[in-house]
């Protein structure tokens, strides 16, 4: 028997424990009030003959409490109860102090791999954890419904992000407007910066903004390349100025300038990826960042971002070196590179770019692909008009400008009349939903499926109003580097956010898990089948449109479809599901589900299949989406890489690569470190397991994770097939 605890967790039944309580209750009354040996084993005997498979504990204390009285142990039973509630009251005031003794011992599972690029370890990470335990107490006990509680710790939803919720200034993820920053100046710490004037400077003022922004948020950041490429142009000026005042001849000026300027993009570029990959913010990490690389942002300074872009890319291949001092792959920044007509084909004038991109994805994992043609096809703003720009870290996309008849309502210095405004745009939060769950509470009856589909539908709209309505208390004080100094936009101190909140300036996601495990349970089939699969999969897509369509027009509030990048809620969705439905065939019987609408990690399919069938559930997925293949090492294979990348630009709004590139510290092996079948990490050189001094870079849902997965993840990373052979690509 299993008895299902207060905070959802499931244990095996132990009739001490119950001799325990009583027995407690007992030296509280006169001896002839007391319950004899003989009662206790005959209550024990009693919940034992129920024959339960699982059992609450309150159901358990009932019991007691009801037996006592049989017995007529009437001071006894009350005894019991004012110990039941004193108990209920010492829980109810200190959830924490487990939590916290678990995480600096290091003996917790879940903190030591709730993020694969955080070391739980570290001072500055366990700081982080230490407050987000404080957050998630103060949020479960006074923030939220029980409801919402309880469907949280049930795995029915995940209220995403709850270690931060406390503070009611914090947002998930943004793209940071660089350029107003950087050209109009801004303020960090009380200290004015002001425009620099060459490309090493505005480099690393970009890095400070950076930190400073993502220490004012949780969720992934995106500055774009776009932003720097004028201060190459002011670096050019300045070297070609020195060279014709020393009395130079022209072709001299233009030369010695021109390889000045590519020496600092070199410098700038490197001072760049060490300052990300070096610094630590307030959330205990790096930034998690994402470098947008897209020509077709400017017109004026297309070469000189090509010159950052070629960079950046150089100095990824190569890589960072670790503390051995070998080159291995970073996590940060993810490179995000925008695919189109100046680029995409053999022949066009940035053609050597995306050769060089594709030699950077084959070993490094980066960059990820933008489509611009697919992108401008989905994003329609206002006027109209297709646009393209970056997600908002991993995959967070906003919705298409509906702001432009407003005016410039963040204020910010370099707003454009009439033009779709992205950089500055933020998202609010994420609320997701366990698709297999409605599937299996269900139990395959198709309308009492869509019944409690719509339940917990209004669960998780319910969840998101409380979110909008916890940030809609802020005001621009609390975050000046993001409300009053350009990062978001440029209130006035005190002013509140809450125009922000509304219009479609920012989103907030209604994300969801496991389509496919949904569809299988339902159907019998998968969504990529093609047919009936297909069809019901779309049909669930398009309802959880439908509902953030019908809340936005009633609330004014950017809700948005959004395919959760469920880490380690990969593995306590699956957990959940076991706990509450037993071990059902291919739908409960891994330690995780599919992510989003992803093709399940074991099915067998080629990567154009896969890009073919997952771009139809991208487009119902407009607040976030990201697909991928899995590939050998293709480091000698870069015209399949190729062949890839331009079938994205053509089918697919945003998709990337997962290559493999690992290191072993013991024994110098540079390739594939690989799983046993009991899920742990081995050299298959030397047989090194020692997480210690093994680098392994895998693509986790979005982000490379560096720092090792709970068993879950790690269990889905193993089991999953190469869509793609070492041959050229065939489609």
């Amino acid at each position: 028997m299993k008895i299902v605890k207060r905070d959802g967790h499931i244990v095996d039944y132990d009739p001490s424990k119950i001799k325990t309580a009583i027995s407690k209750a007992n030296v509280e009354v006169r001896p002839k009030e007391r319950a004899t040996n003989e009662e206790i084993e005959e209550i024990i005997k009693y919940i034992e003959e129920l024959n339960k498979k699982r059992i609450l504990v309150e159901d358990i204390q009932d019991i007691i409490e009801e037996k006592l009285m049989e017995f007529g142990k009437y001071p006894l039973a009350k005894k019991y109860i004012t110990y039941r509630y004193t108990r209920e009251l010492v829980r109810k005031a200190n959830t924490t102090d487990q939590s916290i003794k678990e995480l600096i011992e290091g003996e917790n599972e879940y903190w030591n791999n709730e993020n694969s690029n955080k070391n739980a370890t570290v001072v500055t990470t366990q700081r982080d954890y230490l407050a987000g335990i404080t957050s998630t107490d103060i949020t479960r006990r006074f923030l939220l419904p029980e409801d919402i509680v309880k469907a949280h710790d049930e795995g029915i939803i995940h209220f995403h992000d709850a270690d931060y919720f406390a503070q009611n200034a914090l947002h998930n993820c943004e793209l940071i407007n660089l350029d107003d920053m950087l050209q109009n100046g801004t303020v960090i710490n009380g200290v004015m910066i002001e425009k620099p004037h060459r490309f090493l400077t505005a480099a690393t003022i970009a890095t400070q903004i950076i930190l400073a922004v993502t220490s004012s948020s949780y969720g992934g950041a995106t500055v774009s390349l776009t932003h720097l490429a004028p201060f190459v142009r002011a670096s050019y000026n300045k070297y070609y100025k020195k060279y014709k005042d020393n009395g130079l001849k022209e072709e001299d000026c233009k030369k010695f300038a021109d390889l000045d300027t590519r020496k600092e993009v070199a410098d700038g570029v490197q001072t760049f990826n060490y300052q990300v990959n070096s610094m630590t913010n307030t959330n205990g990490q790096a930034p998690f960042l994402s470098v947008n690389m897209y020509l077709g942002e400017t017109d004026e300074y297309k070469d000189e971002l090509a010159m950052i872009i070629e960079e950046f890319l150089n100095q990824r291949i190569l890589g960072f070196k670790n503390e051995k001092g070998v080159y291995i792959t970073p996590a940060f920044p993810k490179l995000l590179y925008v695919l189109e007509e100046d680029n995409i084909r053999e022949g066009s004038k940035y053609w050597y770019l995306t050769q060089l991109a594709a030699k950077c994805t084959a070993k490094r994992m980066v960059p990820d692909y933008i489509s611009e043609k697919k992108m401008k096809e989905y994003k329609i703003n206002e006027m109209g008009e297709g646009d393209c720009y970056p997600c908002m870290g991993c995959r967070s996309f906003l919705t298409p400008d509906r702001t432009m008849s407003l005016g410039n309502i963040a204020k910010a210095k370099n707003y454009v009349e009439g033009k779709g405004k992205y950089y500055g745009r933020f998202n609010q939060g994420v609320v997701t939903l366990n698709l297999p769950d409605v599937a299996l509470s269900s139990k395959g009856d198709m309308d009492k499926f869509w019944k409690i589909f719509d339940e917990r539908l209004n669960l998780c709209h319910k969840a998101l109003q409380i979110r909008h309505k916890r940030l809609s208390n802020a005001t621009s004080d609390v975050a000046p580097i993001l409300w009053q100094h350009g990062g978001l936009a440029r209130l006035e101190k005190g002013e509140s956010i809450h125009e922000l909140l509304h219009h479609g300036y920012s989103t907030i996601s209604l994300g969801y898990a496991g389509l496919y495990e949904c569809v299988k349970y339902m159907t019998g089939k998968s969504h990529t089948d093609g047919a009936e699969g297909e069809a019901f999969g779309m049909e669930i897509m398009q309802k959880l449109n439908d509902a953030c369509k019908t809340w936005k027009a009633d609330e004014d509030i950017d809700y948005s479809v959004y395919g959760t990048p469920i880490e380690s809620t990969t593995y306590k969705f699956a957990k959940c599901l076991k706990e509450r439905f037993g071990t059902v065939e291919g739908i409960t019987d891994r330690n995780y589900i599919t992510n989003s609408y992803h093709v399940p990690v074991f099915e067998e399919i080629d990567a154009f299949s896969k890009l073919r069938i997952e771009s139809k559930f991208q487009k119902l997925s407009p607040g976030g989406a990201i697909s991928y293949i899995e590939t050998p090492n293709l480091t000698n294979n870069i015209d399949a890489v190729l062949e890839v990348i331009q079938f994205i630009y053509d089918n697919i709004m945003y998709a990337e690569l997962n290559t493999k590139s690992d290191y072993c510290q013991k024994c110098g092996f540079d390739g594939e470190i690989l799983l046993d079948e009991n899920f742990e990490w081995y050299c298959p050189q030397c047989g090194n397991r020692d997480h210690n001094t093994l680098n392994v870079a895998r693509r986790t849902c979005g982000y490379i994770g560096t720092n090792f997965w709970n068993k879950g993840r790690t269990q889905e990373i193993k089991e999953r097939v190469l869509h793609i052979d070492n041959k050229v690509a065939t489609k």
